[in-house]
């Protein structure tokens, strides 16, 4: 099984000072050898802005260098989908500016036959880290 990361999920699990941190890391610690951990273009841009703004990383280059490391790890392996859809891709309950992301990223995952994983609760389709 492939799993999407969503941009929380991604910065908690790279980010020891993150709040989530450790529920992020038991969860990938708990996944069978066979699961494989994505990134995508929005995940990874996302990173790369927040990590800075949130102080979890010093500047952009170094959330950069951090998010490359992560990807680089074989246990478990991480690896980038392709996201090529439009906004045509947008489930029906994607209905509020808001629910844009996590929606894209939902319709993201079903086409490369992933799941999206995140932190909150309430996205159709995805799978929610337990707390």
């Amino acid at each position: 099984m492939t799993y999407l990361l969503d941009v929380n999920a991604l910065l908690a699990l790279a980010h020891a000072a993150h709040s989530h941190h450790t529920r992020v890391a038991r969860w990938v610690a708990a996944l069978s050898p066979d699961h494989v951990l994505a990134t995508c273009s929005i995940t990874e841009l996302g990173f790369v802005r927040i990590a800075p703004q949130a102080r979890l990383s010093p500047h952009v280059p170094a959330a950069r260098d951090l998010l490359a490391q992560l990807r680089a790890s074989t246990r478990p392996p991480f690896v980038r989908l392709n996201d090529d859809l439009g906004s045509d891709s947008l489930p029906a309950w994607a209905d509020t500016p808001a629910s844009t992301t996590d929606g894209y990223l939902t319709a993201l995952a079903a086409r490369r036959d992933a799941q999206l994983v995140t932190l909150d609760a309430g996205i159709p389709g995805s799978v929610l880290i337990p707390g």
